[in-house]
């Protein structure tokens, strides 16, 4: 079982809650401890709350173009090919834009004169290492200022490979952009944290959208609830998400998180009610 936890905007609490999640399905005696997957890989944080290991670590880097300008003969086929706009010939010169390349290789493959070669870039790295409670926690580090975070997430997703009835828990980047699409693919549930806040219904409507259009089940984690929010209840009865937890507004909570505790610290009972999470998710999928 794999689920994805992420949130329309940061800072609704998203990494509490896959923190905790992951904390309590390994309390429960699950055989192995859940696999964490830190996939905020632009700004990565449970390891705060996790305390792992890293023992492990591999840098992650694309393939990108070198021109031969000696064999080049400006031909253009490389620009042609090149969806990204990678690569594009001017007059007599050849002109390669790493910060826009994927790595995908056509423009050397394209090139009648063989003129193209391939460098590795180096772009981040993937650690892993044993957190808490034996949970096996991976994740990924984008390289600052390098925009390919989506590669980055797709390699954490191929290093996953869980045990049999081994529990997947990934902690997905803030937004609705690339790498929070990336995170959700290959989930089997996807928890939406947000806040009783218009800001909070305004992101929360975004990524529900999202996964409609990816086909994810999807369920719905209020944090920071302080009274009702007539307007977040609404949409949620109407987009037929289901609310499986309410976290209340309290100073002991933010103040525990501020001192990089889990919720499942801070307010033991917590475990009980993450476990039973787990377990309506189970139920929603089975059934």
């Amino acid at each position: 079982m794999r689920i994805a936890v992420a949130s329309g905007k940061g800072g609704t609490g998203k990494t509490t809650v896959a923190t905790s999640l992951a904390l309590s399905l390994a309390e429960e005696g699950f055989a192995p401890p859940p696999i964490f997957v830190d996939c905020d890989v632009e700004a990565p944080n449970a390891h705060i709350f996790l305390k792992p290991r890293l023992e492990q670590s591999q840098p992650v880097g694309i393939l990108i173009p070198v021109v031969d300008e000696l064999r080049c003969t400006y031909c253009g086929k490389c620009a042609e090919v090149c969806v990204y706009h990678a690569i594009t010939v001017l007059g007599k010169k050849t002109l390669v834009f790493p910060q826009l390349c994927h790595g995908c290789g056509s423009c050397t493959a394209m090139c009648p004169e063989h003129a193209i070669s391939e460098t590795p870039d180096h772009i981040g790295v993937i650690e892993r290492g044993p957190a808490l409670q034996g949970i096996d926690f991976l994740r990924g580090v984008l390289n600052i200022g390098q925009p390919m975070a989506v590669l980055i997430i797709r390699e954490l997703q191929h290093k996953i490979n869980p045990l049999p009835g081994q529990a997947v828990i990934l902690d997905a980047p803030p937004g609705t952009s690339c790498p929070v699409v990336a995170t959700m693919r290959g989930a089997d549930y996807l928890l939406l944290v947000t806040e009783p806040t218009p800001f909070g219904l305004h992101d929360l409507k975004l990524t529900a959208q999202v996964a409609v259009e990816i086909g994810l089940p999807t369920g719905v984690i209020i944090n920071r609830e302080d009274g009702p929010f007539p307007d977040l209840e609404q949409f949620c009865e109407s987009a037929g998400l289901p609310i499986l937890m309410r976290i209340p507004f309290q100073r002991e909570i933010a103040e525990g998180i501020a001192r990089g505790k889990t919720l499942v610290e801070i307010h033991p009972e917590y475990t009980d009610a993450f476990q039973e999470l787990s377990e309506q998710i189970i139920e929603r999928l089975s059934g």
